[in-house]
């Protein structure tokens, strides 16, 4: 039987329920990219708010291009669980903040006048790095103009058409908050948007500068992929079949700048935090967590691994993980007052370790072009200020080049076809320059040419079996 509205008496009373009217909620938030992350995250922070007495803040959830999670979710009223699993155990508990549920190529219409709704106040967004469209030198990708204001597409011709719709009513600006893996992910997200107005409305762009706010954000709790075996133990566990359920860790975190437009939710009633700078949480997290994530599912694909705790249990990756967080990342910027380094690092291991989550490296492989730059070449690039080589990251680099030349399998990246051109022409003594050189493909502008000399070198070590 299906899990809905009708059928939700039916879970064990150990399942923890929405602890408010979902029918009395109006919605508040609009959501761009309703994956597995999201449900395990925002959501829940605006679950735990309505249960605490915040009203109005149901969320519009929108799929930005396939209707598989909308599939999932209609049929159950909207209605969903989440898992909290770790050695000792599991916690279940049904979320209710998801009310509305629209496929953006489906509907483009209703997506824009859900963000012109006067009842919305804040549009959140999880559509991953290349929804951003940034071009690989930085900026904008040049080819959004004039055709996405007109037919959106992408999150920026939704929110200039939302926006637009607004100004045109007299309606007040939205708080857009990103919640991806971006540094700076809030001023990234409003310089984004105002090229992209400037190219197709350059008085919408002044009155969306003057009236919105985009508070940057950290965002962390790893969210494994949902598997046909999963939904099935979860089934069998829960009584009742529901297809887009989310097993987690129990850890989450969320950390906010404190800079809206307008009315926000309590989304502190659920621990997240609002500080005047989010830079040192979200940066320990992008080069710590993130960056040994990546060199994880590169590295350990290639040894044969398959999940994250698989890899973090090889005696050598685990070096070479502990190496990158805590000396080389931690040594590449300031943290905050009481931000205890070393601590998190020994949490992160801890999570990583965790079987009951399954997390497999060729989910955290995907989108490495887009990745990368923030996850190791910001360090990289800090300790070559220092005179600090950084060999852990040189390994994982390495790594990532054979990753997209396809050793691991079939490459699931936005520029996978460029990469590969550019093994074709540089081949293995060449590709270390091609990518990171001072005309690399990622624009990394190495200040040493010697660090590309150690990408090519790990590079020949690891073709060799070293």
């Amino acid at each position: 039987m299906r899990l809905s509205a009708l059928t939700q008496d039916r879970l064990a009373a150990s399942v923890a329920r929405p602890g408010y009217d979902r029918q009395a909620q109006a919605c508040g938030i609009v959501h761009l990219g309703l994956g597995a992350f999201h449900r395990a995250h925002q959501a829940i922070y605006t679950d735990d708010a309505m249960a605490a007495g915040d009203r109005d803040w149901g969320v519009v959830g929108v799929s930005m291009r396939s209707a598989d999670v909308r599939d999932a979710l209609e049929p159950q009223g909207g209605l969903y669980t989440v898992s909290d699993r770790d050695g000792s155990g599991e916690a279940v508990r049904l979320i209710g903040a998801v009310q509305r549920l629209l496929v953006a190529p489906e509907a483009p219409e209703a997506v824009v006048a859900a963000m012109a709704d006067p009842a919305v106040q804040v549009v959140t967004l999880t559509v991953t790095e290349k929804g951003y469209h940034r071009a690989p030198g930085g900026g904008l990708a040049p080819r959004l103009g004039a055709a996405e204001r007109d037919r959106p597409t992408t999150i920026h011709g939704f929110m200039a058409a939302g926006l637009a719709r607004r100004r045109a009513a007299g309606l007040p600006g939205l708080s857009v908050i990103s919640c991806d893996n971006l540094a700076g992910n809030g001023a990234q997200t409003a310089a984004l948007l105002d090229e992209f107005l400037e190219r197709v409305d350059a008085g919408l762009a002044a009155w969306t500068r003057a009236e919105c706010a985009f508070p940057s954000t950290m965002v962390d709790r790893i969210v494994p992929a949902a598997t046909p075996a999963r939904l099935d133990a979860t089934a069998a566990r829960l009584g009742l079949r529901d297809e887009a359920a989310v097993t987690t860790e129990p850890f989450r975190q969320w950390v906010i700048e404190d800079r809206f437009a307008g009315p926000r939710p309590r989304w502190e009633a659920g621990g997240a935090e609002f500080v005047s700078d989010v830079g040192p949480y979200e940066t320990a997290k992008l080069r710590m967590l993130n960056g040994a994530h990546s060199a994880l599912a590169y590295l350990g694909l290639r040894r044969g691994h398959v999940f994250v705790h698989e890899a973090v249990a090889d005696p050598s990756l685990r070096a070479l993980v502990d190496r990158l967080m805590r000396i080389e990342a931690p040594a590449s910027f300031a943290p905050a007052p009481g931000q205890d380094l070393d601590a998190y690092a020994d949490a992160l291991l801890a999570r990583f370790a965790n079987p009951a989550l399954a997390h497999r490296l060729s989910q955290i492989a995907m989108d490495g072009s887009q990745k990368i730059p923030q996850r190791w070449l910001e360090t990289l690039q800090a300790r070559q200020d220092r005179g600090e080589t950084s060999p852990a990251i040189v390994e994982a680099l390495a790594g990532w080049a054979l990753h997209i030349r396809g050793d691991n399998g079939p490459v699931d990246d936005p520029a996978a076809d460029d990469l590969k051109r550019l093994w074709r022409e540089a081949g293995a003594d060449g590709i270390a320059a091609a990518l990171l050189g001072p005309a690399g493909f990622l624009g990394a502008n190495l200040r040493r040419q010697d660090e590309v000399d150690a990408v090519r070198d790990a590079l020949a070590r690891l073709m060799t079996g070293g």
